[in-house]
């Protein structure tokens, strides 16, 4: 089969580890299925695979990907869901799973032909949905949706902060949010991406860094240390920042005294279960909410899309077709 696989790391010239290329077909295992993939999708944990992080040198090659959706053996039309792991070790949560692992960190991903994964893990398409808009919900939108609807606990009618609105979780966050009913503070250093949230339904956009007109009731936070200080202080008190990501770094001043004297609450995330996403996936069917779609490239020129990505030129989710 054809597939994108990272051969070799580099933390400083990733892309110098991918391949385009033939791979043995996926066995099919008791327990698992084989699906024929018709879409995937990028996302950052691609470069941070070529970068070595998640991934170690011992386990190349590997297919690349997380987000995936196509047709199982018995013509079933599935997104792959791309957390692999066990819920009842989680406490009814595969994401708390100790063991659990993304797709392409120990089992080949989805930027192939073919895919094999634990039965459980796929998820019916909806009929309304395209395996182009469903390949990008496992991961991004999947995590944005347990950001908001779980560990946020918000109210509809609430105000929220995005940071970083260029981004696949980002730009999720605020299609739902404004959605739910929220209003949507969304930030970017990009003019451009800042136009582009008003247009998904942010209430207004603003320059990274800036004060806003209003203490929100929660922050959502991909970026990390470049961020972290905004988004605590522009909470109002009692209120949730919820973190998902650190692209920028993981080691920003904590601020614990504003944290604890403003009773803050700090939250991470982590992807989302199965039965989130089936509940993302019919949300999206029922309301014509839908992904936000940087650009559509066939699977051979995947080098093309993680380029972009590397350069933070697209706004939305680059998408693969097989």
């Amino acid at each position: 089969m054809f597939a994108i696989s990272a051969i070799g790391i580099d933390p400083d010239d990733p892309l110098s580890g991918l391949q385009a290329g033939e791979r043995p077909d996926p066995e099919a295992r008791e327990g698992w299925a084989v699906v024929d993939l018709k879409a995937a999708a990028l996302n950052h944990h691609d470069l941070w695979s070529l970068r070595g992080i998640g991934l170690p040198a011992d386990r190349l090659p590997m297919v690349l990907g997380c987000d995936g959706a196509g047709v199982d053996e018995e013509g079933n039309e599935v997104i792959v869901h791309g957390v692999v792991g066990d819920p009842d070790a989680g406490g009814g949560d595969e994401t708390r799973d100790p063991r659990r692992s993304l797709l392409s960190e120990v089992y080949d991903g989805t930027l192939a032909e073919k895919i094999t994964v634990p039965r459980r893990n796929l998820v019916p398409k909806p009929e309304e949905l395209s395996f182009e808009e469903a390949a990008c919900l496992p991961t991004a939108w999947l995590t944005a949706y347990n950001m908001l609807f779980d560990k946020a606990g918000l109210r509809p009618g609430s105000s929220v902060l995005v940071q970083g609105a260029g981004g696949g979780v980002a730009g999720a966050l605020i299609r739902m949010a404004a959605q739910a009913g929220h209003r949507v503070y969304a930030t970017s250093r990009s003019e451009a991406k800042r136009d582009r949230a008003v247009e998904l339904g942010a209430y207004a956009a603003v320059p990274t860094g800036e004060r806003l007109p209003e203490k929100v009731h929660a922050a959502f936070d991909t970026v990390g240390q470049a961020t972290w200080a905004h988004s605590l202080r522009s909470l109002r008190p009692g209120g949730t920042i919820v973190t998902c990501g650190a692209t920028s770094g993981d080691a920003p001043s904590a601020e614990l005294t504003r944290v604890f004297f403003q009773q803050l609450r700090v939250i991470g995330a982590t992807m989302g279960t199965r039965d989130q996403l089936a509940a993302l996936a019919e949300m999206c069917a029922r309301t014509g909410l839908r992904p936000e779609i940087d650009r559509v490239l066939p699977l051979a020129r995947a080098e093309e899309g993680f380029r972009a990505l590397l350069a933070g030129e697209q706004f939305g989710k680059i998408v693969f077709t097989v």
